[in-house]
């Protein structure tokens, strides 16, 4: 798990390609602290995993799916990305919680200033993603921590202070650019929750439908209305 803080920004060294398959090497300094092979790694806001490691670079898998679902695919030599080590259980949760797990992309429609704020309009390329995409929530952008300012029909906006502005590779991105987007786990766990409707299927092996929920006629039923 991480919290969507970043650490510091790497610079990819090298790209090794076979197919949708990659491995990125990422030069690196605080990330590379305690390091082991094994460890997690949040890369632009996707978990990867640590296969090698020097002094300076450390080298990650990046299996076809995530090839197909985020920007990861699109880096070159040269590029500038997010970095975060997985979060300790004695560190303090200074930001929200972040899997790793990239829900989907999105592209920066609008870049502005007011006072000390720079806002970034955002349009996810799944529409499907507002529904858990909500005013004063939380979402990930290239795996920081950011907050939800408003929403639209088609785009969401976000508001960056300039600490995290100067600190991470949002100070580089313009409209046009792509950026990976997570949204906040709370609502995916409850969508699940009201749709499930069964336990093990005919098969005894856990087989599970989904759809109805929580209902009107649920709460009547079970005497809370």
């Amino acid at each position: 798990m991480f919290t969507g803080l970043i650490e510091e920004v790497g610079t990819l060294q090298h790209i090794s390609r076979q197919g949708e398959a990659l491995v990125l090497t990422i030069r690196a300094s605080k990330v590379l602290e305690g390091v082991r092979i094994g460890d997690s790694i949040s890369v632009n806001g996707v978990c990867l995993t640590a296969i090698r490691f020097d002094a300076a670079s450390v080298a990650m898998d990046v299996m076809p799916e995530t090839f197909r679902k985020t920007t990861l695919s699109r880096l070159v030599p040269g590029d500038r990305v997010n970095l975060e080590r997985a979060m300790l259980a004695t560190a303090r949760f200074g930001g929200h919680i972040v899997q790793g797990h990239v829900d989907g992309t999105g592209v920066i429609r609008e870049r502005g200033a007011v006072d000390n704020a720079v806002y970034f309009t955002i349009e996810p390329h799944d529409p499907s993603l507002f529904r858990y995409i909500i005013a004063k929530g939380s979402i990930a952008i290239d795996g920081i921590s950011l907050t939800v300012v408003d929403s639209a029909e088609r785009t969401f906006r976000v508001s960056i202070i300039p600490h995290t502005l100067a600190e991470t590779v949002l100070q580089h991105k313009t409209p046009g650019d792509d950026v990976n987007l997570e949204t906040d786990i709370v609502g995916k766990y409850v969508e699940h929750l009201l749709s499930w409707t069964g336990g093990a299927g005919a098969s005894g092996r856990g087989a599970a439908r989904r759809g109805g929920g929580l209902s009107e006629a649920f709460f009547k039923e079970h005497g809370y209305m």
